[in-house]
């Protein structure tokens, strides 16, 4: 039943084929079209240039579709002869639409102007028309056809993050949004330096030495070269500057490689458009004078619609789409492009699924279908139209090669077996499964469906389809959007044909289930055709990842403090040195520009040179990681931070990925009353093989099928009795292996590989895949199922053994912990299967977890036991039972289980009572399976060598409670004599106490309980309770957090680092822990099979997860004990000659000169001595044996006592001894205060004192320290002849020189050694005890 739209005649939709029809009806009625213009009457060109503003904004869509031949025949009333273009060709230039409206294949406009505009939007014409033209204003929304695109929607203002988008397919050029690039780089070129600087200069000793520098410019101030202070700086900027550029080239390049991860795009390409603008391509013509006088309006409009409309029927069937596929770089891809993905292929950017086909559904590749093929389909309407039965909803597309008119929207009823054929070679439901883990850390895999509204589209149709999705968001859960389809020939219409516009646009809802996020991976046997919706920094996982920020160690904010001591000792100096000569007694200068000279002098004291030697020692570090051939492939991507591997106190983990290989594996079974594994499961193959052996063994006979009752035939040779028990305990097995190779939703599937088929199971749980692959081992393969029926086949002898009709599913829920199938078995033989539907035995099969299935299944003394063993084996139990149900019992229960579906009211509570009434109830045991995930390689040990050395270790997942449980039990992350307490499901509104009570328990026994806590728990906890559970949680030995969002992660690690003011170091291998990653102290990226985000993201990347070990152990170890050392070693440099310059000072009456000048103060704390005391980089207390065999060394790294204040003011004790001791002998042993033999005596001990101390200090020697001690002292000697102008040179090659120095080194050196020898001895380090020494 046709519409009437109550702006139109009932003859709007009058077929285009009838001969009769009034003069009335052939009238193009202008006040329809435009009310405006129909008074005015056009006599000459004039005419129409005075109303091109208002022609133009007649939209050509409100000339009826199916109008032509009505129009034609007017013309020809009118005597036109369309054959000759002269007559009219002077108006075709003002009927012209749009040229841009034609570059979008498969989007039409909501208004498209008869004029050919330009980007202003002036009309083309003459100059005076362009001169004059205002620009266009397009029609109101309210005039435009439902779901049709406008310029305002496709604006990058419109499509801002805060808006949602429409998205049309096969649109060019694209709509502006981000670029689908990943991006781990810390700076910009533009933020660079300014960031650098900040953060160099947010360091107070870089702020002090650049302000000593800028006090230089001062004249009054200066001393010495200003080159002396200024390049030193310049130089340490220049190296700490070097190092990040590096460390973010690093990134980018590494980015790089990801991002040119080709993927291959469906290009749709209009092939019409030559065709489509043939009508702009007509010039102005004079008009004919020997022409009949007609009103051009009557004449030229009529004849650019027909030329239109004849367009419009040749693109009706699609066929001048022409489609191609091309690779793209993952980085070039936009929003609206069609991606053609295949198994293990990562998925690049957020998804919307189109269509999903297998090879083996008979659809053919979309590249391989040729350009003109014609695809007659039935489409379905979205889901609400079809359940509401609406017959006039659907739309046949019985010929692509007429126009669509009112007589093509016709009332149709059922689908028929047109659908029904075009479903079956569509490969009907559009399925598809993912792998998340990378994404949410779930290990279930996910199904996702295609809209049935795309599922039967040809390709080439998808440039008909406009997606409407939500704005940006980071909840991977949730998606909200349509698809709208747009049938051919009818781009859009305004608001007088809004009646056939319903008809002819069809829409469907999207959900999550539609979706397929980046960095998920697609895991099923198929084709996905999928259009990008989101892309780069708008995709799920971006917006649940921080942004990276730049780290830095704790080393350096301790050695900050230190500077900041040394500091104020500095101005305390100079003061005191000012305060005694008097304030008021300086002739020459003021005593504030004494005080700022001394503390320019006094500036050694804080050696600039500290952060050059320290950003070296760090890029030594990350190569010796990066050379270990233990940790193969490691990578340093953050070169600044390598000694904090040495101070991690808690260790936050993923478990998917990370502990382990999300690879299940079935490896215990118990059927009451013994049990099987390991090579025991050779004894359930033979069981098996007796059990499904019935029937005829000719080859060319068929097996009966196995049914539940079927008796059980042992083949023993032993005695009465042992067959006996022989066939008890086979016939159990038989029963148990049956129920778990058909309580399932495991899909086979047939694979090529190197060209052989393989079998592959699909299913949302790889625990059931796991499962079904142990039974076809042991004998017994799945080998077919669909949506009615499973099939069953013996590997022994190849037939099908069972055959299967299903009847219900029940899914297993987190909240119900069980999956339950009610099955018809089949009788007669494998080829002969004439049951009815009535006939055959119907069995009840349930799986389910053990605390919900003991309740179920009848009385037993069994079954406790055995799952409490399973459980502390680290496997995850599933406990099986069966239930036989008569045929009235099942009309029963399917009789009232279908009244509770249709309940208006606590749907779900009323069908579990009625399953559980009818069905969950005393049933038979048959067994119990423990499935292990299987860990990592070594993850036993290192976690263990992880504990020992003092590290808690808290993991974190998005997986389910059960199995992060098995997980932190196998993996031994909570030892035996461990308490595990679970909190789930906790919220203020169902016990606003039981929050406060589970902290208190925990709090009473920190040191023996382990804490399971789920995410809506943790959540809880951490907005209403969060200091008390923090303060809890850091003293229990290990938290398992379970359905953890990225974003709990990685506020998680901020939490612990902000209570306790401890390093945290987080590990992680998928997208979903790189917000945890980088909101750690330091972040370790396990380079996954699926992806590599968290190693990019990460400071350091590794392989597997017991490289951490040796990470932290023995290179964090190493690094932190180095740098610590050479800190000391080099404040100890500036404070020794610091302190020589002030007794200088004091010995010349308190006058603020320079001791040692220019060179000796430049070359002293570089080439003299910065050679042996950097070679301490190479200096190690144990070696990697005793690291590993004594984790427990680790702790005392912890505290921090290799670089502490109690070491610090050591390290100034020693420096102000020496000092005095240095500079005191060598005036009086001189007996001058100021002069080049007392300089010459000073500077050469000050230089041999600082080589037997670095001496003096190694542990373990190498190599380069003995040449770097030799080469600096040869350097030092051979460079005392250039030394004239601070030196006299005769006295240095005395006796006299040389004695002096001898005995001023001794009294310098031989009492500080003195002193370490006594402690060790005394007070023995840690290190030292384990070797022995």
């Amino acid at each position: 039943m046709s519409r009437t739209h109550p702006h139109r005649r009932p003859d709007a939709f009058h077929s285009p084929g009838e001969e009769s029809e009034s003069d009335s009806d052939g009238d193009i009625d202008l006040q329809e079209l435009d009310p405006a213009t129909a008074h005015q009457k056009y006599r000459s060109l004039s005419t129409f240039d005075s109303m091109t503003e208002n022609a133009g904004v007649i939209p050509l869509r409100n000339l009826r579709v199916g109008r032509t031949q009505r129009a034609r025949n007017q013309a020809g009333r009118l005597g036109t002869d369309r054959s000759n273009p002269d007559g009219d060709g002077d108006v075709h230039e003002l009927l012209q639409e749009d040229g841009n409206s034609r570059d979008h294949p498969g989007i039409v406009e909501d208004s498209v102007p008869l004029l050919r505009q330009e980007s202003g939007g002036r009309a083309l014409g003459d100059t005076k028309m362009r001169g004059s033209a205002s620009p266009r204003l397009r029609l109101p929304k309210c005039f435009s056809a439902p779901g049709m695109d406008s310029a305002l929607e496709n604006s990058p203002k419109a499509h801002g993050s805060g808006a949602s988008r429409n998205i049309s397919i096969g649109q060019y050029p694209p709509p502006r949004f981000p670029p689908n690039a990943v991006s781990n780089a810390k700076y910009t070129p533009w933020s660079f330096l300014p960031r650098t600087l900040y953060d160099e200069f947010s360091f107070f000793f870089n702020m002090y030495f650049l302000l000593v520098a800028l006090s230089q410019i001062i004249p009054p101030l200066r001393i010495g070269y200003l080159s002396t202070y200024v390049a030193p700086l310049a130089f340490v900027l220049t190296i700490t500057l070097g190092k990040e550029a590096l460390d973010d080239i690093a990134r980018r390049r590494r980015d790089n490689e990801a991002n040119k991860e080709g993927y291959t795009v469906l290009r749709l390409r209009d092939t019409s458009q030559s065709s489509s603008k043939s009508i702009h391509s007509r010039s102005l013509q004079p008009p004919n004078p020997g022409r009949r006088s007609v009103a051009p309006s009557q004449v030229t409009r009529l004849d650019a619609i027909a030329e239109e409309e004849d367009i419009i029927g040749d693109q009706k069937n699609d066929s001048h789409i022409e489609m191609d596929e091309i690779t793209i770089k993952s980085r070039d891809l936009k929003v609206g492009d069609v991606l053609r993905l295949g198994k293990d292929q990562r998925v690049p950017a957020d998804l919307v699924i189109l269509k999903s086909y297998t090879t083996e559904s008979g659809v053919d590749a979309p590249s391989l279908l040729p350009a003109s093929t014609t695809v007659e389909t039935t489409r379905e309407l979205n889901d609400h139209n079809k359940k509401l039965g609406s017959s006039d909803k659907l739309i046949t597309e019985t010929s692509m090669n007429q126009p669509i008119n009112a007589r093509s929207v016709t009332a149709s009823g059922n689908f028929g077996s047109a659908v029904a054929e075009h479903v079956k070679t569509a490969g009907a439901s559009g399925e598809t499964f993912l792998r998340t883990d990378q994404l949410d850390g779930e290990t279930d895999w996910k199904l996702r469906l295609a809209s049935p509204l795309t599922q039967s589209l040809d390709p080439r149709s998808f440039t008909r389809l406009r997606i409407v999705a939500g704005k940006p968001d980071k909840q991977v859960n949730e998606f909200v959007g349509t698809v709208e389809y747009r049938s051919a020939g009818i781009g859009a219409s305004d608001s007088q044909q809004n009646s056939i516009t319903e008809a002819l646009t069809q829409s469907a809802p999207l959900t999550i289930d539609n979706t397929a996020w980046a960095n998920t991976v697609l895991a099923s046997s198929a084709t996905v055709l999928a259009v990008v919706v989101y892309t780069g920094a708008q995709t799920r996982q971006a917006l649940s990842t921080s942004p990276s920020r730049s780290k830095t160690g704790l080393l350096e904010y301790e050695i900050n403090n230190l500077t900041k001591i040394l500091c104020a000792l500095t101005l305390t100096l100079s003061v005191v040195l000012v305060a005694l000569e008097g304030f008021e007694n300086r002739e020459n200068q003021k005593w504030y520009v004494a005080i700022t000279r001394f503390l320019i002098l006094f500036s050694t004291i804080i050696p600039i040179s500290l952060r050059v030697n320290l950003d070296m020692g760090k890029t030594v570090y990350a190569w010796f990681i990066e050379r270990d051939r233990d940790i193969p492939e490691t990578v340093v991507r953050t070169s600044t931070i390598p000694e904090e591997l040495g101070r991690i106190e808690y260790l936050l983990s993923d478990k998917t990925g990370t502990l382990t290989q999300n690879e299940m594996e079935l490896k215990k079974i118990h059927v009451g009353t013994v049990s099987y594994a390991n090579e025991a499961m050779e004894e359930v193959t033979s069981y098996i093989k007796q059990g499904f052996s019935l029937g005829s063994t000719d080859a060319t006979e068929s097996f009966a099928l196995v049914m539940p009752s079927t008796s059980y035939h042992a083949t023993s040779m032993g005695t009465a009795s042992t067959t006996r028990a022989r066939r008890e305990i086979g016939s159990r097995v038989r029963d148990l292996v049956l129920a778990l190779a058909l309580c399932h939703n495991v899909t086979p599937t047939i694979e090529e590989e190197a060209g052989h088929s393989v079998t592959t199971y699909q299913a949302s749980s790889p625990d059931e895949i796991a499962i079904v692959r142990w039974t076809e081992s042991v004998g017994l393969r799945l080998l077919n199922r669909d949506r009615h029926s499973i099939s069953l086949q013996s590997v022994d002898t190849s037939r099908v053994v069972v055959r299967v009709r299903i009847l219900d599913i029940f899914p297993f829920t987190s909240e119900g912990k069980r999956m339950g199938i009610i099955l018809q078995f089949m009788q007669g033989s494998e080829s002969t299967t004439n049951a009815p539907d009535d006939a055959g035995e119907i069995w009840f099969y349930q799986k389910g977890a053990d605390t919900v299935m003991s309740s179920i299944v009848a009385a037993n003394d069994w079954l406790d036991e055995e799952t409490a063993n399973m459980a502390r084996e680290g496997l995850r139990t599933l406990v099986v039972g069966r239930r036989k149900l008569s045929s009235e019992q099942y009309r029963d229960f399917s009789a009232r289980y279908r009244q509770a579906s249709m309940s208006l009211n606590q749907r779900d509570a009323q069908m579990a009572r009625v399953t559980r009434d009818h069905l969950e109830h005393n049933l038979e045991l048959l067994g119990v399976t423990g499935v292990e995930d299987k860990l990592q390689k070594d993850v036993k040990p290192s976690l263990e060598l992880l504990r020992n050395a003092g590290i808690k270790i808290w993991m974190l997942t998005g997986d389910k409670v059960e199995t992060a449980r098995c997980v932190a039990v196998s993996a031994k992350l909570v030892s035996r004599t461990q308490y595990i307490h679970t909190t789930t499901n906790l919220s203020a509104d169902r016990n606003p106490t039981a929050a406060l009570d589970a902290l208190s328990l925990l709090a009473s026994k920190p040191t023996s309980t382990a804490l399971l806590i789920d995410g809506i728990s943790l959540a809880h906890l951490l907005a209403h309770h969060r200091d008390a559970f923090i303060s809890v949680a850091v003293q229990l030995p290990a938290v398992i957090a379970c359905r953890c969002s990225p974003t709990q992660k990685a506020d998680i690690a901020a939490l612990i680092r902000a209570f306790t003011k401890k390093r945290v170091a987080c590990i992680g291998d998928g997208g979903n822990d790189v917000s945890m990653i980088q909101a750690a102290d330091i972040g370790v990226g396990i380079v996954g099979k699926e992806g590599r985000q968290a190693s990019l993201a990460a400071d350091f990347s590794i392989t597997s997860f017991h490289h951490l070990t040796k990470l932290l152990v023995w290179h964090g170890r190493n690094s932190y004990k180095r740098s610590a050392k050479l800190a000391q070693f080099v404040m100890h440099r500036g404070l020794v000659i610091s302190v020589c310059q002030t007794v200088y000072s004091i010995a010349t009456h308190f006058e603020p000169h320079a001791l040692y000048r220019d060179w000796l103060l430049v070359g002293y704390a570089t080439v003299y001595t910065m050679a042996p005391v950097f070679s301490l980089v190479l200096d190690r207390d144990v070696d990697e044996g005793l690291a590993n065999l004594y984790p427990e060394l680790y702790k005392e790294l912890t505290s921090g006592a290799s670089l502490s204040y109690r070491t610090f003011f050591v390290w100034v004790l020693i420096s102000l001894y020496q000092g005095i001791v240095i500079q005191g002998l060598s005036q009086l042993l001189v007996g001058s205060v100021d002069s080049p033999r007392m300089v010459s005596v000073s500077f050469t001990v000050l230089v041999i004192n600082e080589l037997i101390m670095v001496a003096c200090e190694v542990v373990t020697w190498h190599w380069i320290m003995i040449a770097s001690l030799v080469g600096t002292m040869a350097m030092y000697v051979g460079s005392v002849p250039f030394l004239g102008g601070y030196f006299e040179l005769g006295y240095v090659w005395s006796w006299g020189f040389v004695w002096r120095v001898m005995i001023i080194s001794a009294i310098s050196l031989v009492p500080v050694y003195s002193l370490k020898i006594l402690r060790r001895t005394l007070r023995p380090p840690a290190y030292r005890k384990v070797q022995a020494i």
